[in-house]
C-alpha cells in the first residue's frame, strides 16, 4: 500500500525562488531561517502562508475584506492598506501551520521575531530587541497599531 503524503500549505523559508519569501526584508529573512532551522529540530516545519505582497496584490485583499465585514473601519482590524502594509514592505510574514504558528509565538522572541496582533497568530514581524527584552506587548488588532495611521 502507498503512503500519500499530503502538502502542507504555504511554501518553505529557504524557497528563494517563490517572490513572496526573495522578497522579504534580509534581517527579517534571516531570522525566520534561524527559526525554522531550530523549530525542524524539534520536528515543527515552519512554512509561508504570506509574506511580501504587491501593492496590487494588497489592496485586492483591502477590498475584500471592505466587502467581507462591511465596512473599512472593520476591514482595518484584519487587512492594512496597501500604503501601511508591512506586507508590501517585506516587514511581515503569515507562519503555519497553526502549530508551527504556536511553536513561533513561543520561541521567536530568541530570534526577534514577535507577533504583533492579538488576532492574528500568524503573523510575524522583526523585532530585534527582543532577544533581549522579550516581545512588546500585542495590539489587539491592526486598527490600533499607530504605523496604520500615518
Amino acid at each position: 500500500m502507498t503512503q500519500v503524503r499530503t502538502k502542507t500549505p504555504g511554501i518553505t523559508v529557504f524557497d528563494d525562488d517563490t517572490p513572496t519569501v526573495a522578497n522579504l526584508d534580509p534581517a527579517l529573512l534571516a531570522a525566520l531561517r534561524e527559526a525554522a532551522i531550530a523549530a525542524e529540530e524539534e520536528g515543527i516545519e515552519l512554512r509561508v502562508n504570506s509574506g511580501w505582497r504587491t501593492p496590487e496584490h494588497q489592496n485586492r485583499l483591502r477590498r475584500k475584506a471592505v466587502f467581507k465585514y462591511g465596512s473599512a473601519r472593520e476591514a482595518a482590524r484584519w487587512v492594512a492598506t496597501a500604503e501601511t502594509s508591512a506586507h508590501v514592505s517585506g516587514h511581515a510574514v503569515d507562519v503555519g501551520p497553526p502549530h508551527a504558528a504556536a511553536w513561533l509565538s513561543e520561541h521567536g522572541a530568541e530570534y526577534g521575531l514577535c507577533r504583533i496582533y492579538r488576532n492574528e497568530p500568524w503573523h510575524f514581524e522583526l523585532r530585534p530587541e527582543a532577544i533581549e527584552h522579550g516581545c512588546p506587548p500585542l495590539y489587539a488588532d491592526p486598527s490600533q497599531d499607530p504605523r496604520m495611521h500615518r
